[in-house]
This record gives structure tokens, sequence and C-alpha cells, in this order.
């Protein structure tokens, strides 16, 4: 251990240090933000439908592995497999990233995982929805596991009172770069036949570029964080398999989680209205263009409307957080996102200026709850387990959210209508307001044995 760190797993003391490393860690959002904005909530949905759907028979539906799956809820589908093998992935990883104190090389490795998966999507053409389906499970598990890794550098570079500032910086430094390169999508989309390209190779060209960008700037972090060594001492034996390991330390950890019943109290919320935020991220252009009959540009659009609005939203919410406590902050983002559903299920087909409207409220509230979520709860994490308890953090944040994109799936293969499928998802909002409410977080903090900030 160097004299400038407070604890094997705590915050760098010397000011100058950690504001570079803060910095640092800020590229990582702006890195792979690209691939939530430009893949998973533009491009990739309605294009892999479009592809499942010219591989369909007359009846609608597809056959991966001889099961009968509407058209449609190929993409939903997907991303509920993608999450689960997330499940299985992050236990093992943090057991690894706890046991070794190296999270970086683990980081590295899942980011350019899923950066190399993306970028292969250039080769999603005709009726390969298999491949499109397959290069999504694995992009998507291997940017939770690495989102998991980087969320528990958190409470290391930063101090209690410092967090909710730095967790909104990161995402406002995301939002910029979807924002930028949606621009750039936007250009060469509404333009393609100048570039002498087709509408799918524009559609591909940006789904690979995603991924291309995602490697660069991971760069950044990689080369400005740093590993702190192991926090504490091995949990078994050094040749124990990393299989075994991993699962044996996901029941330590909701073990030792029993211990802090408040803590899971939160998870637990989180996970319920988190589900529900990213549904709707993720299904909103298959909505926006099958449903509602929007055009690409239009989608597009209306994707860097929310970039460019929750970057602002992102801090202007970590302001609130300022004067009001995140806790309260969130639920207030809850009554929104409730509201924006309930009027995204009556937004009349055909006009687009509703959609913008959707949109430019979904930009206000999506950055700043995510945000205030992630560093709320780095205050809830006993030193010297953040990979482990941001492993289960992450399993709410992505590993578990295939409920909601199972339940948009469902509804829309049951009943033919995307209307239906998004107005079901009010009830992961208004189950996580309640179940959010109930948390006592100052004690939770207490209980975790942390230092408690001015507000929370």
């Amino acid at each position: 251990m160097t004299a400038e760190t407070t604890g094997p797993a705590g915050p760098i003391t010397d000011p100058a240090e950690r504001r570079r490393e803060q910095r640092g860690w800020y590229f990582y959002d702006f890195a792979c933000s690209v691939y939530s904005t430009s893949v998973v909530t533009v491009f990739l949905g309605p294009y892999l439908t479009s592809v499942a759907e010219a591989a369909a028979g007359a009846d609608g539906f597809v056959h991966p592995l001889g099961i009968p799956v509407r058209a449609g809820s190929l993409f939903p589908y997907a991303v509920s497999v993608s999450l689960v093998v997330a499940i299985v992935a992050m236990p093992l990883v943090s057991a690894a990233a706890d046991r070794r104190g190296r999270k970086k090389p683990l980081l590295a490795a899942a980011a350019y995982t899923g950066a190399a998966a993306t970028t292969g999507m250039f080769f999603l053409e005709g009726e390969r929805y298999l491949l499109g389906a397959f290069l999504l499970i694995v992009a998507n598990a291997a940017f939770a596991v690495a989102m998991m890794l980087y969320n528990a550098f958190l409470p290391q570079i930063a101090e209690p009172d410092e967090r909710d500032a730095v967790s909104s910086r990161g995402w406002a430094f995301g939002y910029t770069s979807g924002a930028l390169v949606l621009v750039l999508d936007l250009v060469l989309y509404s333009s393609y036949d100048s570039f002498g390209l087709t509408e799918g190779e524009a559609i591909r060209i940006c789904l690979a570029s995603a991924g291309l960008w995602w490697g660069v700037f991971a760069l950044v972090p990689l080369r400005r964080l740093r590993d702190r060594g192991a926090p504490r001492a091995a949990g078994g034996p050094s040749g124990e398999g990393a299989v075994g390991a991993g699962w044996r330390q996901l029941r330590a950890t909701l073990k030792d989680m029993r211990r802090h019943p408040l803590t899971l109290s939160f998870l637990l919320a989180y996970l319920v209205y988190n589900d529900g935020v990213q549904t709707v991220i993720s299904q909103a252009a298959v909505y926006g263009e099958k449903e509602l009959g929007l055009e690409q540009t239009t989608l597009i659009t209306a994707v860097l409307l929310v970039q460019v609005l929750a970057v602002a939203g992102a801090l202007a919410m970590g302001r609130l957080a300022r004067t009001y406590g995140a806790k309260r902050t969130i639920l207030g983002s809850l009554v929104v996102w409730t509201a924006i559903l309930l009027a995204g299920y009556v937004l009349p087909a055909g006009k687009p200026v509703f959609f913008f409207c959707m949109a430019a409220a979904i930009g206000l509230v999506l950055g700043g709850s995510q945000a205030l979520s992630r560093s709320l709860f780095s205050h809830l994490v006993p030193a010297g387990k953040e990979a482990e308890y941001f492993s289960a953090y992450e399993m709410s944040d992505r590993g578990l959210s295939w409920l909601g994109p199972l339940v948009f799936g469902l509804a829309y293969q049951l009943t033919g209508s995307y209307r239906t499928a998004i107005i079901s998802l009010v009830i992961f909002f208004v189950a996580g307001f309640v179940l959010l409410a109930r948390v006592p977080v100052r004690q939770a903090v207490t209980d975790a044995g942390n230092r408690m900030p001015e507000r929370i």
C-alpha cells in the first residue's frame, strides 16, 4: 500500500491525483455510451427486427433453435438472453477482481470483447438474424460486465461528498459522446445515397463505428485508472477453479448482504425501477418505428435530443441532490418516468412533434436518475468489497434487467400491439417508487460503516 491512499480500497487523498484519475474514469462513459445510444437505442432494434422479418415465414415467425418467435419479439428476447449471460459472468469476474485487487485488466477484457462484437455487426445483412442475435448477446453481456468493474472504481476515486457530482459528470461525458456520434450517424444515414451507400450499408457502418469508438476511447481510462492491490485476504485456496470460486464468492456476497439488509432493500428497489428504465431505452426506437410509423431520421433526431438534454439533466439533478438529497431527487424522477409512459401510450402515430416532446422529457430525467442511483449505492457499500457489491448492483442495472424486455416481448407476442407492451412497463416505476421510499438511506450508510455525506 502507498501513502497516497486512505486504505487498500479507499479514495486517493492527493487532490490533484484524485482529479486526474476521475477525469480518466469519465472517459469510459465517453467510450461505451455510444454503444447504448447508436446501437441499442437507435439502430439495432429496428434493423435486427427487419432482418428477422426478411427471414420470417408467411406467419411472421422465425425459428431460432426450433423455437417459434414472432420477428418483432426477437430483439427484446435477445436482450433478455444477453442479461442472463451477464448474470453468469459477473460473479466470476467480481470474485477475481476483489480477490486479486486487479479490476483494470478485467475491465479491458470485457470492454474489448464488447467492442469487437459491436464492430462485427458490420456483417449483419440479408437474413442473418441469428448472427445479429448472437453479436447482441455477446456485446450486451460484455457491456454489463465492464460497467460493473467501471462502477466499482467510484468509491476509490471520490470522497463521499464528491460522489454525486463525480457520478453525474461521468454520465454527462457519456451523453456528450452519444450526441456527437449521433450527429455523425444522422449525416451519414440521411445522405447515404450521396455517399454511394445503401440504407442497410449505412446502418451497418453506424453499428460498426460504435464498436471502434468504444475500443479507441477505452484506452484513456485504462491508462489513468489504477488498481489498489488486493483489499483483503483471498477468500479461498489459490488453486480453486474460477467457476467454483466465483459462485462461492457470490454466495458469500449475498450472505454478507444479509448483514446489511438496508443495502439489499435499496438494490431491490433499484432492480425494479431500473428494469423499466433500461427497457424504455432499448425498445423506444422499435416502438417509434413499428407502432408510430416514424422514419429512421426522426428516431435519430429524437435520440440526439435525449442525449443533449441528458447532459443538462444529469448535471441539474446532481445540483438538486445537493439541496434535496439523492433519494428525494430519484423519487421525483420516477414520477416523471411514469408520466412519460402514460403519455407514450396515447401518442398519435405519424406525429413526430409529440415523439420529440416525449424524448425531451426522457432526456431530462434519464442521466440524473442513473447517475444518482450509482452514487447513492456507493455510500451503502462496505469498504473493501466494491467489486463484489457492484457486481450485485450491475446485476440490478443490467444483469437482472431481463424481466422488462421479456415482459415487453411477451406483451407484443400475445397482443401484437406495441402500445400494450409500452404501458406494461408502468408497474416497474410505480413499484420501484414504493420500495425506494421505504429505504432509510442514512441508516443504511451508517450500517455499512461509511462516512455520512452532508446530503443523501
